[in-house]
């Protein structure tokens, strides 16, 4: 246990489409460090629940479902790919109707609970980049670096809009929005581990920031704490 706690930890937290993922993915390539999508965990979740058919008011079905979880993340081709038993699920996972059964999943305090300890196993030397909503409150708080990326809801709506088009997927912009900022809601609103900063967070707002300002950004903060890098 006091090996695992050794482990540098860097959370970034925030709402979809706030570029958590991009940020991610270029600090682990740039420290060479471990990676976790936690909303990529619940979605994952989600899609098995579609697939089966199961209502989420099944709690005993959804945590068997998390005891056969075997999921690793790559970075390949500047993109986060998500094997599940080593099974290629990155673009499967990520629609709509999945995103927004997996918000709802993720306010279902038995399941959180139960993910606590295996999302805490991707904490392995040389360090760890988390990515999600709650990895700076409640599931790495002893992270020494914590970072809060959010967005105006239009900006996020409008990237969220581009990379469904890059899938070929032609949807409405209002459409988008009301989507974003009803998991906004969900994910604000939820009892157990909702989206707030942490009181030690840097606070990014990426609205009017380009991506590789925002790398710049995190990168300077992270060299404050840890001068090695």
């Amino acid at each position: 246990m006091e090996e695992i706690a050794k482990v540098p930890v860097i959370t970034i937290d925030g709402p979809s489409s706030s570029g958590k993922g991009t940020l991610c993915q270029a600090l682990a390539k740039k420290l060479k460090w471990n990676f976790i999508d936690s909303g990529a965990i619940y979605r994952i979740l989600a899609l098995k629940v579609l697939k089966n058919k199961i209502s989420i008011n099944k709690e005993k079905t959804l945590l068997s479902l998390i005891k056969k979880l075997n999921i690793n993340f790559f970075i390949k081709n500047n993109c986060i790919k998500i094997f599940d038993k080593n099974k290629d699920i990155s673009k499967d996972i990520r629609n709509e109707i999945v995103g927004n059964l997996a918000s709802k999943i993720a306010s279902l305090y038995k399941i959180r609970k139960n993910l606590l300890k295996y999302q805490r196993s991707f904490r392995i030397f040389p360090g760890l980049i988390a990515d999600g909503r709650d990895m700076g409150t409640v599931v790495f708080r002893d992270s020494k670096v914590k970072i809060f990326l959010d967005a105006s809801s239009e900006t996020r709506a409008i990237r969220r809009m581009k990379e469904l088009k890059k899938q070929g997927l032609n949807i409405k912009f209002n459409y988008i929005l009301s989507q974003i900022k009803k998991r906004d809601y969900r994910d604000r609103n939820r009892k157990f581990s909702p989206l707030i900063p942490d009181k030690n967070a840097l606070l990014l707002d990426s609205t009017f920031l380009t991506i590789e300002e925002v790398i710049f950004k995190a990168f300077n903060y992270i060299k404050k704490t840890f001068i090695l890098l």
